[in-house]
């Protein structure tokens, strides 16, 4: 069956893809917690399409456990700090049937500051189970407490944390975002898109998880519709055009993705990044650049929970020079 799969996933990758090394790979090891520079699970050429999938744990469990990590870190043979590192998502796949999220007191963006006492009452701890029909494309939850009782949307499946070790000794917990990617919990990173991502070591480290089957802007409860999938991924090297921060392009858009805290630094950092690329890859004067942006630009927040906030901003491609 396994056999058959690989197949079945090859026949639908495009003709581009296939013509490329293609390599399946299981991550049996247990789940990297951080992302750090550390021996890699596996090695592979520019241009080899991945065929894989995020890590089961108990975590995604009716009873609930602990976070099994992510896939990584994998090495990207001739990636400098020089480069950028290029991951094209071919294919986002749920492949189980359920999908734990919940509110918490202590962790989202509606909660109460826990270090610091307010009279307003603490939000419920709970979780909720969405039963996922990998099949149909659709998420379903009871709301027995509510009038509607229950409700079922399309699901929109993406990876919340996409990863180069960062610079220097550096470590990162998994909830951290930042210039090395991390967990930007960005629905802009989903089956179609390109992530690019700045190299601060040779071979990169790539890292890859948190899938999540839909999540809305801003992630305001702290949690998407957490599951895993299998995944294509083609990992490919832009040689001599190092970039600072996280880049994502789709049909629609090309997109910087900033994080920082307080919010509006993340905004500002999204913006400023895309404006210098609109000039340096694609022509446009500066401040013509910062004009015809402000007038048709567009920009969402990935993440208001995280230890930094994630503000996508977007340049649509219809206005580039062709």
């Amino acid at each position: 069956m396994k056999i058959l799969h690989t197949l079945f996933l090859l026949f639908m990758l495009p003709v581009a893809a296939i013509s490329q090394d293609t390599i399946r790979f299981i991550q049996t090891t247990p789940g990297s917690q951080a992302f750090k520079v550390r021996e890699p699970v596996l090695r592979v050429k520019p241009g080899t399409v991945l065929i894989s999938k995020t890590l089961m744990g108990g975590y995604y469990t009716e009873e609930g456990g602990a976070w099994p990590g992510e896939v990584g870190p994998i090495y990207v043979e001739g990636a400098t700090t020089k480069d950028q590192v290029v991951v094209k998502i071919l294919k986002l796949t749920p492949n189980h049937d359920l999908a734990p999220a919940r509110v918490n007191p202590n962790f989202g963006g509606l909660q109460t500051d826990v270090r610091v006492r307010l009279l307003n009452p603490p939000i419920a701890d709970e979780r909720f189970l969405w039963r996922i029909d990998p099949t149909r494309k659709f998420g379903k939850l009871d709301l027995p407490k509510s009038r509607l009782k229950n409700i079922e949307v399309p699901l929109n499946p993406m990876l919340g944390r996409v990863a180069v070790a960062p610079r220097g000794e550096e470590a990162f917990g998994g909830l951290w975002p930042g210039d090395f990617g991390g967990n930007m919990d960005a629905p802009e990173i989903r089956e179609g898109a390109t992530v690019y991502l700045p190299v601060f070591h040779e071979g990169a480290y790539v890292y890859f998880g948190d899938a999540h089957a839909l999540q809305g802007h801003g992630e305001i409860a702290g949690t998407g519709l957490e599951t895993t999938v299998d995944v294509v991924l083609q990992i490919d090297v832009i040689k001599n055009k190092a970039i600072r921060w996280p880049r994502i392009e789709d049909r629609e858009f090309i997109m910087v993705a900033g994080s920082a805290r307080p919010l509006i630094d993340a905004f500002r950092l999204a913006h400023v990044e895309l404006i210098e690329w609109l000039e340096k890859e694609y022509g446009f004067d500066r401040w013509e650049a910062y004009q015809v942006l402000s007038q048709v630009g567009s920009s969402t927040v990935a993440n208001i929970v995280d230890p930094q906030y994630t503000v996508v901003a977007k340049f649509p491609k219809r206005y580039l020079p062709k």
